[in-house]
């Protein structure tokens, strides 16, 4: 990571470079163009007008060349350079065991999507700005002073008054752009908020409520937009004011002089048409660099809010899944299960084992911590404190892949891709027959219009609850795992889609099958062998 770090800096330097080399090939040019008006005033038959031409065309060639190549170069780091960032918030939100402080899948979308491409004007704009507006107005400058300490003099004071003001600004700006991010990040999670629940939404009327919440968020976004823009508006307003002001005084004096009208700023010597004609065409572009710097300066404020949101983020303590998540063996036989002085986020956890073919119902009261368990017996989250082990080797990196090739996974609230409903259950596996007959599912299939192939979408359309909960003890069951876990099996089913629901999972537990429930169904607790109670047990940890 590192090495491709310095491969990213070392092109945007290059390309930053170029552009400065760009930008210089301009001062040659402005100096035939000067040479050559200067002399056909004053001594025309000493222009060779074809070869100067051919001269200047040449090295204006070479400059959009030069841009050309320096674009390009920023460009192609840009973009490696952001993909490189995205492939790192993915890899770490993958890996990780809770929701990061970005926010939930629509901020995580904004930040994948359009706050990470603000990254790219200020990787491709605002450094080879920088640059150039600390190389390109100082030799300007030099060259200003050798003809005319005057006009030294205007530039020197009308330059700085820019950043000065730009910084200024900046300060509101850079305030004005973090907020507006935030406002992108909160609109895109309230809209996948919406459209998640949009059918049970539409079936209680709730539409006009959620227009008004709609409006009410995009008008908050307008206005944190509009302050941005309000506060680019002017600042660049400044920056124009500025530097007409100094290519006007720079015109005056030039003129004057030239007309014999001005006989002090140059050093004791006449200014001739040469040198005044160089003057004037230097004076515009000793101001582009802080033009172009100014442009970019909102660019550096937006850039800014989302690397400050980056880094919050990679510092914030956050638990990480075990293991890699690669498909690979599971352990030749169901270990022995042990939970030893375990504390996690606060909740101390009593010691108990867990053999093989038991089947354990983990009771308590909301937050006591039933669904925690689950995460850490499936070693999605590592624990503050205490170890879990499998036949004495503690459940870790090395482990966990293996262990969780045994596991059946069924949520307390169903999930679903916008596929077939056989895609929903083996994500292109091969379908288990038994898998499909355990959770009770073949009448739901002889319902459906397309059978197994009939399209789901992410809230699972067409299937009642009941239903649903079925196809996810089916999803759990089908890479027959011999450890099955359950959060809530039960919840918000009647008495006969419950009953149902605890016939598939004694099924799968009869031949031995090892089942683990977090419930408050104390019908389904009753037909575990075990039951452990915990109590909401706060600590140290």
């Amino acid at each position: 990571m590192r090495g491709e770090g310095f491969r990213f800096v070392k092109a945007e330097v290059m390309g930053a470079w170029l552009s400065v080399l760009a930008a210089l090939l301009w001062l040659l040019a402005a100096a035939i163009i000067a040479w050559t008006f200067g002399t056909l005033l004053t001594a025309p038959e000493q222009v060779a007008l074809f070869p100067t031409v051919a001269v200047f065309f040449a090295l204006w060639g070479l400059r959009t060349a030069g841009e050309a190549w320096a674009q390009r170069i920023l460009s192609a780091a840009a973009d490696a350079r952001i993909a490189q960032v995205r492939a790192e918030v993915v890899e770490a939100e993958t890996l990780a065991a809770t929701q990061s402080g970005l926010g939930g899948a629509g901020a995580l979308a904004a930040m994948m999507g359009e706050k990470l491409e603000a990254l790219r004007p200020y990787l491709m704009r605002y450094r080879p700005a920088r640059l150039r507006s600390t190389v390109v107005p100082l030799l300007i400058l030099a060259i200003s002073a050798w003809h005319s300490w005057a006009v030294a003099l205007v530039l020197l004071f009308a330059g700085p008054l820019i950043p000065m003001f730009m910084a200024l600004v900046g300060w509101a700006a850079k305030e004005a752009s973090a907020r507006q991010m935030g406002e992108v990040g909160a609109l895109s999670d309230l809209l996948v908020d919406r459209l998640s629940a949009l059918g049970d939404l539409r079936l209680i009327g709730a539409g006009p409520v959620v227009i008004a919440d709609f409006a009410d968020a995009s008008d908050s976004l307008r206005q944190r937009t509009m302050a941005v823009l309000r506060i680019a508006f002017l600042s660049s307003t400044v920056l124009e004011l500025f530097s007409a002001l100094g290519v006007a005084m720079v015109a005056i004096w030039v003129g004057f002089s030239l007309l014999g009208e001005l006989d002090w700023g140059g050093w004791g010597r006449d200014l001739s048409p040469v040198a005044g004609v160089y003057l004037l065409l230097l004076a515009p572009e000793f101001f582009q660099p802080l033009r172009d710097l100014a442009a970019a300066w909102h660019d550096r404020a937006a850039a800014e809010a989302v690397l400050k949101e980056l880094e919050d983020w990679r510092v914030e303590p956050r638990g990480k899944r075990m293991g890699t998540g690669k498909a690979v063996s599971p352990l030749p036989g169901m270990p022995v299960v042990r939970f030893e002085a375990v504390a996690h986020h606060g909740v101390i956890f009593p010691d108990f084992q867990i053999l093989p073919g038991d089947t354990v119902a983990l009771l308590g009261q909301s937050g006591a911590g039933k669904s925690t368990i689950l995460r850490l017996l499936a070693g999605l989250e590592c624990p503050d404190h205490g170890r879990i082990t499998l036949d004495g080797a503690p459940l870790d990196d090395d482990l966990a892949d293996r262990w969780r090739a045994m596991i059946g996974w069924m949520p307390q609230a169903p999930h679903f891709l916008n596929r077939s409903l056989r895609y929903n259950l083996g994500f292109g596996a091969r379908l288990n027959g038994d898998a499909v007959a355990q959770a009770q599912l073949s009448q739901v299939l002889d319902r459906l219009p397309r059978g197994d192939l009939t399209l789901l979408g992410e809230r699972g359309a067409g299937l009642s609850g009941g239903e649903a909960r079925r196809v996810t003890l089916a999803r759990a069951l089908n890479g027959a795992p011999q450890v099955l876990l359950a959060d809530e099996p039960t919840a918000d089913l009647d008495a006969v889609t419950a009953a149902d629901v605890i016939d598939g999972l004694m099924q799968f537990a009869k031949p031995g099958g090892t089942l683990v429930i977090a419930t408050h169904d104390p019908a389904l607790a009753r037909r575990m062998s075990r039951q452990i109670v915990l109590q909401p047990t706060t600590g140290a940890a």
